[in-house]
């Protein structure tokens, strides 16, 4: 492991060169006028992981976007990491608000700015980066390693999700990891233990069969906005508990222990609030800030549209009103139980001048991994030894589909030791990821795979 670290550290400048080459790729997933440049990170993925010296790389060819994966197995009595993280990126929009080109990485303040710099080509290619240290500097590694590396993450995973369901024996081994989560805080290291689930629905009333004048037809034909805007009000009672029927009937509530946990985080309410420019909080019921962030469910409108909505007046009654509605799931919901709940709750609440019609568009499964395992424990030690601070364990509000499919499929749990902070600004103008993070992952990735083939032996 030392000879393997030295050469992280001796060759931190180059990996940091090479990480800005994949980083100039627009890999856009949501967008079909990248698909060319989502297959060119494909291949400049495959040629580099082939270059460090991976027994196997291939591009796998989906229904999608590819994927890729690569293997060194250097003794099957060793435990086997299975490695994921994804290489496409969030749209760059707006792109007035970046203060430098977003796929043209930018270096000052000892961070790194461009789309992907942290969510996740970042975080991924210290995976990479890792295994190149071991196999330059030792020649071998402490446990055998395979990588399958998604081009469609920020678009849903479905081809990643059927691969999973169906290759099951060549995705084989004792744990995954996974660098696509942020830190509690710069000063409190942590490493994940939970996420919500996601199920997304668009929903649409239809009222006439077209656009009518609101002042010939307005008092006696129901408007699709204002029915749509009475039915969202209604989803939420004045606890913000949602009101669908049986919506809580399976959630895992928190136990007593996780709920000291979240007390004693080190957590700045009023200067977490001041970041966001907000003067008070909507939460439910008795559940701190922190709980309802990352462990208990939720449901937000992404958005809501429908009539007129261009500069100037048009009095128009419109035919159609439509939203896009996201729930964030905790154990033990499950994706199409809470959407045919949803789906009946707005069946009924739908007025009889409305057709109604729902679009359920993707989801994913919460999930739970045993902090007392091994390779979190493992992860615990490396994280702790890089950063200098023992680490926290932590559940996290958002969403990694796959990480379910590999426990549901599989049988294996994912460890989820993220370097990115809040701050970071993924999925908005100036995303970043600081350098000082970038080396630290490199370090601690290193020591996990020693630590666990320890562990293992």
């Amino acid at each position: 492991m030392d000879t393997a670290l030295t050469y992280a550290e001796t060759h931190a400048d180059q990996f940091v060169d090479e990480l800005k080459t994949l980083l100039r790729i627009p890999s856009v997933s949501t967008d079909s006028a990248y698909d060319d440049e989502v297959e060119r990170a494909a291949a400049w993925l495959a040629d580099h992981l082939d270059g460090i010296g991976m027994e196997h790389t291939e591009i796998i060819a989906t229904d999608g976007h590819p994927l890729v994966y690569a293997e060194h197995i250097t003794d099957p009595a060793k435990p086997t990491v299975v490695v994921y993280g994804h290489y496409d990126v969030q749209p760059p929009d707006p792109l007035e608000e970046w203060d430098t080109d977003p796929f043209e990485p930018a270096q000052h303040d000892g961070n790194l700015y461009a789309r992907g710099a942290c969510d996740d080509k970042g975080q991924m290619f210290m995976h990479v980066k890792a295994a190149e240290a071991y196999l330059s500097a030792e020649g071998d590694l402490p446990v055998n390693l395979k990588y399958i590396i998604e081009g469609e993450e920020e678009s849903g995973s479905m081809a990643m999700g059927a691969y999973v369901q169906s290759n099951g024996s060549r995705l084989g081994g004792d744990v995954v990891l996974i660098s696509d989560t942020a830190m509690f805080s710069p000063d409190t290291p942590s490493i994940t233990y939970g996420l919500r689930g996601l199920a997304y629905a668009e929903i649409t009333l239809r009222g006439p069969n077209r656009d009518l004048h609101s002042g010939n037809f307005g008092g006696a034909v129901d408007n699709p906005c204002n029915a749509l805007s009475r039915i969202l009000a209604g989803l939420h009672d004045d606890d913000h508990r949602i009101t669908i029927p049986g919506f809580y009937d399976d959630v895992q509530d928190l136990t007593e222990a996780e709920r000291k946990t979240y007390a004693e985080l080190p957590f700045d309410e009023q200067s977490w609030r001041d970041a966001l420019d907000i003067n008070a909080v909507r939460t439910e019921g008795d559940y701190t800030t922190l709980e309802c962030l990352s462990a208990r469910p939720t449901l937000d409108v992404n958005g809501i549209w429908g009539g007129y909505t261009d500069e100037g007046a048009k009095t128009v009654l419109p035919s159609r009103a439509h939203a896009k509605l996201s729930m964030r799931l905790v154990p033990d919901q499950q994706v199409e139980d809470v959407y045919d709940k949803l789906e009946a709750h707005l069946e009924a609440a739908v007025p009889d001048t409305m057709q109604f019609s729902m679009r359920r568009l993707h989801g994913g499964d919460p999930v739970l991994v045993d902090r007392s395992a091994p390779p979190m424990q493992a992860a615990k030690t490396a994280m702790g030894e890089v950063r200098g601070t023992e680490p926290v364990f932590v559940r996290n509000g958002g969403t990694i589909p796959v990480v379910a499919d590999f426990q549901q499929h599989l049988g294996l749990d994912s460890v989820l030791m993220g370097f990115g902070l809040d701050s970071d600004a993924i999925h908005s103008p100036n995303e970043h990821f600081g350098l000082d993070r970038f080396q630290q992952g490199i370090q601690a990735i290193i020591r996990f795979h020693n630590h666990y083939a320890e562990m293992e032996a």
